[in-house]
């Protein structure tokens, strides 16, 4: 359901200026990938990745659609992280896909001949326990196997599950040198051990050279990174509450007194969930409370005289808007942008 007062609003020149921010502060790196996976966080791949390809030397996706659909509008490499079916490695290598080898047993299952003219990532499983090779014996039968198939290994990369934490992050360094320990990872093209926060807290190992960049390059890894999203709907009625009435679903707001509450067309089945309520969005750059329960596509705000039908309003701003949000939710800015409907109006700023 479309509506044509609500609009998901991407700063695409800011993501543009993001990425350059990023390139500048952390310039010993050779490789800079950026992650435009579900859709680019829900911002808009088709858009976004045609603006960004000459700034980045990679594309990072998640599944083999996303890496087929993106290969339609760009020549850049593209690396995909989950797993190709086998069915599917031909597709692959007719479009310049790169796989990921997630452990021994998925090259035991697949013909081998598919991975020749392919180019391959190892992933290395330091501690998320999610995709990944686990220990040295592993890597070296992959490894091995690899090479003595002529298959080209381009790159090596883990995933940093906690880095905030820099005993846990530096332990998994450490397993990632222990498991590849009997390579030279020097004569890899590309090691990849970090994305956004990584990046930010862990010193660079002297082998690394190339980083991931999500949501850094959204505008939301760091503090001096400029906000790239906002929601933004309008009024479309003020109703006037007299004391003792209350609103919406199972009446849980009650007026104290006469109290004007502005009704907004989104709702969470727009991606904003009834867990918003007592947050707030603002309307002529000020603060007004969300009431009463979330509908499916309707929701309250308790405002003031200043306020008008028809005015803007703001259900996300800016990215200390979308922080805001998270710490109220008890969750991360990610799930707060990759929520919002897809199916919302985009508008972007280029």
């Amino acid at each position: 359901m479309n509506n044509e007062n609500n609009y998901n609003i991407i700063n695409i020149k800011n993501i543009k200026e993001n990425i350059n921010l990023i390139k500048e502060k952390y310039n010993q790196y050779e490789y800079y990938m950026a992650v435009v996976k579900a859709n680019c966080y829900g911002f808009g791949y088709e858009e976004i990745c045609k603006k960004i390809e000459n700034q980045i030397s990679y594309f990072v996706v998640t599944t083999f659609d996303e890496a087929i659909n993106l290969r339609k509008i760009t020549k850049k490499p593209i690396l995909c992280l989950g797993i190709i079916n086998n069915e599917n490695l031909n597709s692959c290598r007719i479009n310049n896909i790169t796989i990921t080898i997630p452990n021994y047993e998925y090259l035991k299952n697949i013909n081998i001949n598919k991975l020749k003219e392919l180019k391959i990532h190892i992933k290395i499983n330091t501690g998320m326990n999610r995709l990944g090779i686990k220990s040295n014996e592993e890597f070296d039968n992959t490894y091995n196997y690899l090479i003595n198939n002529n298959i080209e290994i381009e790159g090596i990369y883990t995933h940093i599950y906690n880095a905030s934490n820099q005993i846990t992050s530096n332990n998994q360094v450490k397993k990632f040198e222990d498991i590849t320990n009997n390579i030279d990872l020097k004569k890899i093209k590309i090691i990849h051990l970090f994305a956004s926060d990584a990046t930010k807290n862990i010193k660079k190992p002297t082998y690394a050279n190339g980083i991931r960049m999500g949501i850094n390059m959204y505008g939301l890894g760091e503090e001096k990174l400029l906000s790239c999203f906002q929601v933004k709907s309008k009024i479309i009625q003020i109703n006037e509450l007299q004391k003792g009435e209350t609103l919406g679903y199972n009446g849980t707001f009650t007026a104290n007194n006469k109290t004007k509450i502005a009704i907004i067309p989104l709702g969470y089945y727009n991606g904003i969930t009834r867990n918003y309520k007592g947050m707030y969005v603002y309307i002529k750059n000020k603060k007004y409370e969300i009431v009463g329960n979330i509908c499916m596509n309707m929701m309250f705000i308790k405002v003031d005289d200043t306020v008008k039908v028809g005015d803007s309003v703001y259900i996300i701003k800016d990215n200390d808007h979308i922080r805001d949000i998270a710490k109220h939710l008890n969750t991360i800015t990610y799930e707060i942008i990759c929520n919002i409907d897809n199916k919302i109006e985009k508008e972007y700023i280029i």
